[in-house]
């Protein structure tokens, strides 16, 4: 349910006229600049080579990197969750769960192996947050992918919770290689066209570049403050 705008034209008014000026009411017009850097970054590379882009830059954000083909995409989470000491494991619930043919695997496989799991649940609310933040491997599919910065781009929404990728200890991120662009520039460039094409665009969207870390005014390096501290990316060949 939409919410209503009250006194919206009173209240610019007012500000336009603390403001020392007549209020605006055509559209700012976005400035064409003759220098573009920003779209030079990587112009030429090839999906390929954006890839081997990605993967070299993971090593910088202390992230590990697989690239795998979809056959060998639930070995590969399946090692991984081992190496990061088990579960519990929560997901999102994504339609990539069937397209990829993931859903029975986690829903019953991994149960099977005494590993708890759990498909994000809007019907629950916040009962999926408690469980995330008692969870050990969060693992969610990536909506873009930043090359240059080692960036996956998460659109959260009823099924998404951005809890999946925050709470749990470690966290572990699909990659569908037809996602990846150079950088953030043609990350809000694809954004934006979607949002001008009339597409519901999610309200949150988390920018996310490996483990969680920060470093204070001494560069002091402290891992896990407001984040996972591990993180690996599965680049899928799709």
């Amino acid at each position: 349910m939409k919410g209503k705008i009250h006194n919206r034209d009173a209240f610019l008014a007012n500000v336009a006229e603390k403001l020392g000026r007549q209020r605006r009411t055509e559209r700012v017009r976005r400035p064409d600049y003759t220098y573009k850097p920003q779209w030079e970054v990587f112009k030429h590379h090839t999906l390929d080579e954006l890839v081997q882009v990605l993967i070299k830059q993971c090593r910088q954000i202390e992230t590990d990197a697989y690239y795998v083909s979809k056959e060998y995409l639930v070995k590969t989470i399946e090692q991984i969750i081992q190496n990061y000491g088990g579960g519990p494991v929560i997901t999102w619930e994504d339609p990539r769960l069937d397209q990829w043919n993931l859903r029975q695997w986690i829903v019953q496989d991994l149960p099977n192996e005494n590993i708890e799991t759990h498909i994000w649940d809007p019907h629950l609310g916040e009962e999926n947050i408690q469980i995330a933040e008692k969870a050990n491997v969060g693992i969610t599919f990536s909506d873009l992918t930043l090359a240059e910065s080692g960036t996956v781009v998460l659109f959260s929404s009823e099924g998404k919770g951005r809890s999946v990728s925050l709470l749990p200890a470690t966290y572990i991120a699909i990659i569908p290689k037809s996602t990846i662009v150079p950088r953030i520039t043609q990350a809000a460039k694809i954004i934006h066209e979607r949002i001008e094409n009339g597409e519901t665009i999610a309200s949150c969207i988390n920018f996310i570049s490996g483990p969680s870390n920060s470093a204070d005014i001494e560069m002091n390096l402290v891992v896990g403050v407001h984040g996972p501290i591990k993180a690996s990316y599965i680049i899928v060949d799709d």
